[in-house]
C-alpha cells in the first residue's frame, strides 16, 4: 500500500511538472504572438518565421505551428493594434464606452441611441485620426480606404463585444465591421415615428391586472432613464477626456518644438565655444613655445655677458699690471 502511495504521489507530481510546463509553452507563445503583432508591418513575416523555426528548432512543434499560423495584419489592422497600444487609457475608456452603448442599445428605444450617436461619431473619429498618426509617425501612412477600415473597427467595438475582445488583446489581423443589427448613425437619424393605434384601446382583462403591467412598464421607464443618463455620463467623460488628451499632446509638441529649437541653439552655442577652445589652445601653444624660445635666448645672452664680464676684468687687470710696469 505505502509502494502504490509513493507511486501515486510520483505520477502527480511528474502530472504536476508537465502541467506547468505547458502554462509556460503557452505564455511563452503569447509573448511571441503579441511581439509579432507589435511589429511594424514589413517585419512581420521575417519574424514569424525565426520565432516558428526556433520553436521547431526546440522540439516544439504545437508552438511552431500556432506561430506560423499567425496571419500577417493588414495596414489598418496593425493600426488599430498600435492605437490599442500606444494609448492604453483611453483605449480602456473606449471599451468602457462601448460596453454602455450596448447596454443602452439593449434596453433603450431609437430616440435615446440617436442622442448618443453624435458623441460616438466624434470619439470615433478622435480616434481613427489618432491611429492614422500614430501610423504616420511610425513610417506607415494609412490611406482614405484604410482609415475608413480604421473607423468600422472602432464602431464593430462599440456594437460587439466580441470584437471589443480582439481588438483588446491587440492581435487584429483584417478590419472588423459592425454588426448590421447595431444601429448606424444613419438609421437614428431616419427612424420612422411609432405607428398611431387605430380604434379604441382593447380593455384590459382583469381590472386588477392592468395596474401592475402600467406599474412594471413605469419601472422599465425608469431604468432605462437611469441608463440613458449613465450612458450620456460616461460617453461625455469620454469625450472630455480625450479633448483633454488631445490638448495635452498638443501642448507636449510644441515643448516638443522649442526644446528641439533651444537644444539646436544650444548646440551651436557649444560648437561655436569649442572652435573658439581649440584656437585659444593652438595661440597658448604657440605662445609657450616663443616663450620657452626667449628664455632660451635669454638664458644663452646671460653666459655671453658672463663671460664678457670676466674677459673684461682679466683685460682690466692685465692693463694695469702692464702700467705699473712701465710707470
Amino acid at each position: 500500500m505505502e509502494r502504490r502511495r509513493s507511486g501515486h504521489v510520483r505520477e502527480t507530481g511528474g502530472h504536476d511538472t508537465e502541467k506547468a510546463e505547458s502554462v509556460e509553452t503557452v505564455e511563452a507563445v503569447e509573448a511571441v504572438l503579441s511581439e509579432l503583432y507589435s511589429a511594424p508591418p514589413g517585419e512581420f513575416v521575417p519574424r514569424r518565421e525565426e520565432r516558428a523555426a526556433a520553436a521547431r528548432t526546440a522540439g516544439r512543434k504545437e508552438d511552431a505551428r500556432r506561430i506560423h499560423a499567425a496571419r500577417r495584419p493588414t495596414l489598418a489592422a496593425w493600426a488599430a493594434n498600435l492605437l490599442t497600444r500606444s494609448r492604453p487609457e483611453e483605449a480602456r475608456r473606449f471599451l468602457e464606452l462601448g460596453r454602455a452603448l450596448r447596454e443602452a442599445h439593449r434596453t433603450l428605444d431609437t430616440a435615446g441611441l440617436r442622442e448618443l450617436s453624435a458623441q460616438r461619431r466624434r470619439i470615433v473619429a478622435a480616434l481613427s485620426r489618432q491611429a492614422a498618426e500614430l501610423a504616420s509617425e511610425a513610417g506607415h501612412r494609412l490611406s482614405p480606404a484604410a482609415q475608413r477600415e480604421v473607423e468600422s473597427t472602432l464602431r464593430a467595438v462599440l456594437a460587439d463585444s466580441g470584437a471589443a475582445d480582439e481588438w483588446a488583446a491587440g492581435r487584429l489581423a483584417a478590419s472588423l465591421v459592425p454588426p448590421s443589427e447595431f444601429p448606424a448613425d444613419s438609421a437614428l437619424g431616419a427612424a420612422p415615428a411609432a405607428a398611431e393605434p387605430r380604434g379604441p384601446a382593447p380593455r384590459p382583462k382583469s381590472s386588477r391586472r392592468a395596474p401592475a403591467v402600467g406599474d412594471e412598464l413605469a419601472e422599465q421607464r425608469g431604468r432605462r432613464r437611469e441608463e440613458l443618463a449613465r450612458a450620456r455620463q460616461q460617453a461625455e467623460r469620454a469625450e472630455r477626456r480625450l479633448r483633454d488628451g488631445q490638448a495635452a499632446k498638443s501642448e507636449a509638441e510644441v515643448s516638443l518644438r522649442r526644446a528641439e529649437q533651444r537644444r539646436d541653439r544650444a548646440r551651436e552655442t557649444v560648437n561655436s565655444a569649442e572652435e573658439r577652445l581649440r584656437t585659444a589652445h593652438e595661440e597658448l601653444g604657440r605662445v609657450e613655445r616663443e616663450h620657452r624660445e626667449a628664455a632660451e635666448r635669454g638664458r644663452g645672452a646671460a653666459e655671453e655677458v658672463t663671460a664678457a664680464e670676466q674677459e673684461s676684468r682679466a683685460a682690466s687687470r692685465r692693463v694695469d699690471r702692464l702700467a705699473s710696469r712701465v710707470g
